[in-house]
Order: structure tokens, then sequence, then C-alpha cells
């Protein structure tokens, strides 16, 4: 990619879905809404295949950020058990199911996917079951073979609910400020504070492959990533060029919507089966679901402080090559969750091991972004793609350099765990 610091090229183009996020229950509905709307067309037109198809679905109404990629890992994962249960090429994620004549494995996706979706979003449930009709009467099918493939995408979906259900990732908030008595601190809401509890999906535990601490504040290192993010990522900030503001900008999105689509990318350049196109997109959706995890127990294990806290504070390092700017503020609003490591790189370094894992040639890959609308970025290979992640948040004045570089190489541990730990594929030779 060429763009924003070596990082891509800009194309203009169409709307794309917003993910609704933490917003009042119209504007989720509405979401809700389009996202069928699109599934609708998929299945009176040309279809991708089934689970992108609902992958896409899933992406367009999941929750913000973290919670929302857990919500399409939910679903990944009915789809894969349940079209696997069928063609049994590879191990189940929970269980293999028992299937019984002739059974559709489109339409065991189809309604694993809608039976996640509906548990996950109990107030749009009756719209997850029109989509559902709708879509199976598209497909080539006999009446028997769909109605075996819709009971086995139900149990299947049932299945991953229940396990998913009490795995902490909707908690009570139990985040405690640092403060001393009397002393007023801000009241915002955290970010994802219980996920440092959180059951992972493949990792053993959340602090699996919890990085060392951030340099010191007295060193050279954290001088000089300091000095550059209090340049380049600042709101009125002359040092940033107008393609680097942009990037910044293009990667203010989070959630699955930052990352499915490449996945898809993947599956559609290199024709995958239906049951490897499952298992790729569960295991892709596994993998950064388990990074959100990794890296949010870092996140408040350090509790480091954000650049727009150190920058008004630099006089309290005890660094003289840290100079104070008292109104300083980032490029857009600092996400309210701690700093180290950067989550958008450990994201950005676990989907890059996923994607090498098909062992396949890499496609022009690109994605578009609801924070930047009207734009297009490019990847030929993803030495480019992960760079521009980590740039995007030095410029956003979100993360020091340091930073970025430990969350990369982090989501490449948890991306290389998961891929040798789930999902592998059966011995033939013994399953007979």
């Amino acid at each position: 990619m060429t763009t924003s610091g070596g990082a891509g090229t800009l194309r203009p183009i169409g709307s794309a879905f917003r993910s609704p996020g933490v917003v009042s229950m119209n504007k989720h509905l509405s979401a809700v809404a389009c996202g069928l709307a699109s599934i609708m067309a998929y299945a009176g037109a040309c279809r991708a295949d089934t689970v992108t198809d609902w992958d896409t679905k899933a992406t367009a109404v999941a929750s913000a950020a973290a919670l929302g990629e857990r919500e399409v890992t939910i679903v990944d994962l009915a789809m894969f058990d349940a079209v696997n249960s069928i063609e049994r090429r590879y191990q189940p994620y929970l269980h293999q199911l028992p299937t019984a004549g002739p059974t559709s494995a489109d339409a065991a996706a189809a309604s694993a996917a809608a039976t996640a979706l509906a548990g996950l979003h109990p107030e749009a449930a009756a719209t997850f079951k029109t989509a559902l009709s709708e879509y199976l009467a598209h497909l080539d099918a006999t009446p028997e073979a769909l109605a075996n493939g819709g009971r086995l995408g139900e149990a299947a979906a049932r299945q991953i609910l229940e396990e998913r259900a009490n795995d902490g990732a909707t908690a009570p908030d139990p985040y405690r400020p640092r403060t001393k008595p009397g002393q007023y601190v801000p009241t915002a809401v955290m970010v994802c504070s219980t996920w440092p509890t959180m059951r992972p999906f493949a990792l053993a535990s959340p602090s699996q492959f919890r990085p060392g601490p951030p340099p010191s504040l007295k060193g050279g290192e954290w001088a000089a990533d300091y000095n550059e993010i209090k340049q380049l990522g600042g709101k009125t900030s002359s040092r940033r060029s107008v393609q680097q503001t942009e990037t910044a900008r293009f990667w203010l999105m989070t959630g699955p919507q930052a990352y499915h689509p490449l996945a898809r990318q993947m599956i559609a350049a290199h024709h995958l089966s239906l049951v490897d196109s499952a298992r790729f997109m569960a295991l892709f959706a596994v993998t950064l679901t388990d990074a959100y995890i990794a890296v949010f127990d870092a996140k408040y294990h350090y509790e480091f402080w954000r650049p727009v806290t150190a920058i008004r504070n630099a006089d309290l390092n005890d660094n003289p090559a840290t100079e104070r700017d008292a109104t300083w503020q980032a490029f857009d609003n600092t996400p309210m969750h701690p700093e180290y490591p950067c989550a958008h790189c450990i994201e950005s370094g676990a989907a890059r091991v996923i994607l090498e894992s098909l062992g396949q040639s890499l496609p022009e890959l690109s994605l578009t972004s609801p924070t930047a609308p009207g734009v297009t970025h490019h990847w030929s290979n993803l030495d480019d793609f992960t760079t521009e992640v980590a740039n995007a948040r030095i410029w956003a004045g979100f993360h020091y350099r340091f930073s970025t570089r430990v969350g990369t190489a982090f989501g490449q541990q948890v991306g290389e765990y998961v891929a040798s730990k789930v999902m592998q594929p059966v011995n033939r030779t013994a399953q007979r």
C-alpha cells in the first residue's frame, strides 16, 4: 500500500455500514434493519457463500468494538460447528452434532447464524427469523434437507450461546479509579474493564502472553516516543500531513467491521469450500476476540497513562527531555481504557497471522471505514497493513511508538497460538 506514510491508496467509494455500538434502541434496530437488507440482497442476487454472507450480517449489527467482536465470534463458531458436523473435516469447537438424512450445509450455517444473532439481540429476534426465511427460500435443496439443516444449525447455536452465557464479558464494571479522599477524578465509564477476567475462546488465560512493562519514564525511548506523538498526534498539529490525518481518521473505526472484511475477501479470492470457509472465518473471529481479551488484561494490569495525560503532566515524569504542554489534545477523543499496549495493533498483528495461515497468495485487500466516508484503503502485502494501523494510532494521538510495536508482536503471538490449538484438521485415516 502507498498511502499515509507508505500505507495505502485512497479511492472514492460509496457509504459503508456503521456498527451501532452503545446507542439508543431505535438506532440499534435501524442498524439491524440495514444489515438484514444486505443479507436479503445476497439471497436474491449473487451470494458469496453462506458463511461470509452471515458474517457480513453479524458485523453490520454488532455492538461496539470488542463486545461486537465477541458477538460475531459466537455467530461464526455456531456456523462452523454446524457445517463441520456434516462434513467432519476438522475437530469441532464444542461438539460434533449428530446428523440424519439429507442435510443442507448452507441451511445449517444460515440457521446457526440467525439463531445465534437472535440470542445475542433478542429485541430483534423476529427480524432475524424473517431474514432467515428469505435466505432459505433461495437455497437449492429439498425441503427435507433444508429442515434437517435448520435443526442442526439451531442446535449448534444454542450450544455456543449457552457456553458463552457467563463468560464474564458483560459482568458489572469493577474498575476502581486511582484517587485519594476528596479528590475529583473523571467519571466516564471505562471500556472493557471486565475483560481481563473474561474466559477466552482459545487462550489458556487472558494473561498467557502478557508483555513486559512499558519503558521507564526516565529513559531515552520514553522521551523519543513522547515527543513523536506530541508533535504528530495533537489535534492542531502542523507536522502531521493531510494523508496522515486521513489515515488517523480512517482507523478510528473499531470492532469487527475493521477486520472481518479482510477474511471474507481471502475466502472469496481462494474459492474456499463451505466447511473451509466456516473454519477460516471462525478461526479469524476467535483469534481477534482472544486478542482483545489479552490486550485488556495487559492494559488494566499496567494502567499506563495516555498521551493526553502524560503531555499535560510532563513535569511529573522526571525526564528533562519531555516538555509539558498544558493544553495539548489528541486528534480525536481518547478511548476510555489504559494506553499500553495498542489494541488496534494487537488486532492487526493477530489478523495478519490468520490471513497468512491459509498458505495462499495474498490478493489485494481493501477496506472502507465509517469514520472516513468516501475513502478506501488497499494493501498488496501485510507489512504495509500492520504498519499503517500502528502509524494511524500514533497520528491519532492515542498510542506511543513502543506501544504499537509491542501490540503488533503481541497479536502475532496470540494468532500463532490460536491457529495451532483449535479446529484442527482431523486425521482422515483414523476417522475411517
